[in-house]
């Protein structure tokens, strides 16, 4: 039996149908909620209703349970999120597995996740990592690049904040950070062959996609994709936080995550070949992969952002 945290997530539902594929049992873990869980249409999948930091629930989720995908993450909540639910949730999720018997935990981490890093999200990913390093429990921790694909944070965001903003797209100074995009699906396939990849035990992996691309070139695309045309405007991150904070409160429902001006502050890429050379898996340029932005109704996709709370 797998268990899965975070499976609502984008993330969280493409590994949940490459785990089932393949012929393993699932399990997610969902956080109570007023609103129905979003989780893979039509695919058995176990359920359990729990906080991530709730002992007892936790002690429920891992019963027969051998590898755990920990997929939990605060960052697209905005300023208001408890970025201290991760770290203290990854502790009791360590200490209830260790005592269930549980053999291995996989992490999705983010590259650049440092413990000393300057930005909390980031921060609080290398504590994380730290913490699971430390526990004694046989671990995997993946540094991934920027997810994309349909229903993402990323470029779905983004073609949202194209369409509040006509005419203009704003940028963080000086525009010519390099990422690394990694498409969900990819992403989701290197997971699932963690299951069978013993020499990565113990190990810390940093994948990313097949090119390193300047945020202005991947908005470029994006704008492409969507049918959209905006005038690019670069301007100093300190004046896009305060907008973002402040729209952050106003609309939470929107992606104005301050997380997108801490990632973009510096480079994140890893080895360009790290992919292939460990997993023997060629994964998919960003290019390739954006038709779901097209023919999408973005106007209409604002609107609703902006409405909802």
């Amino acid at each position: 039996m797998i268990l899965v945290t975070g499976g609502t997530g984008f993330i969280g539902q493409a590994l949940i149908r490459h785990l089932l594929t393949d012929g393993h049992r699932v399990r997610s873990l969902l956080r109570p909620s007023g609103e129905t869980p979003d989780l893979p249409k039509g695919l058995p999948v176990e359920a359990v209703l729990s906080n991530i930091e709730d002992r007892r629930g936790l002690r429920a989720a891992v019963v027969g349970v051998e590898t755990i995908y920990h997929l939990v993450g605060v960052e697209w909540q905005g300023v208001q999120a408890n970025l201290a639910t991760e770290i203290n949730g990854t502790r009791t999720l360590l200490e209830v597995a260790q005592e269930a018997g549980v053999q291995r935990i996989v992490y999705l981490s983010h590259l650049g996740a440092e413990r000393g890093s300057a930005f909390p999200v980031l921060k609080v990913k290398g504590i994380v990592e730290e913490i699971i390093r430390r526990s004694g429990m046989p671990y995997t921790i993946v540094r991934s690049g920027l997810v994309f694909g349909e229903n993402d944070h990323f470029t779905t965001g983004m073609a949202k904040l194209m369409a509040a903003y006509p005419f203009f797209f704003f940028l963080p100074y000086p525009g010519n950070t390099l990422i690394q995009p990694i498409w969900v699906e990819d992403l989701a396939t290197i997971l699932s062959w963690l299951l069978e990849t013993e020499e990565l035990r113990q190990q810390v992996v940093e994948v990313g996609g097949p090119e390193f691309l300047t945020i202005e070139q991947v908005t470029r695309e994006v704008m492409k994709a969507a049918g959209m045309h905006r005038r690019l405007v670069i301007i100093r991150p300190s004046y896009l936080r305060m907008v973002a904070v402040l729209m952050e409160y106003l609309f939470p429902g929107f992606p104005h995550s301050v997380y997108w001006l801490d990632y973009l502050a510096n480079d994140r890429t890893c080895a360009i070949d790290g992919v292939s050379r460990l997993f023997g898996l060629l994964p998919a340029r960003f290019t390739s992969q954006l038709d779901y932005l097209k023919g999408v109704r973005w106007g209409k996709q604002a609107r609703q952002g902006l409405r909802k709370r």
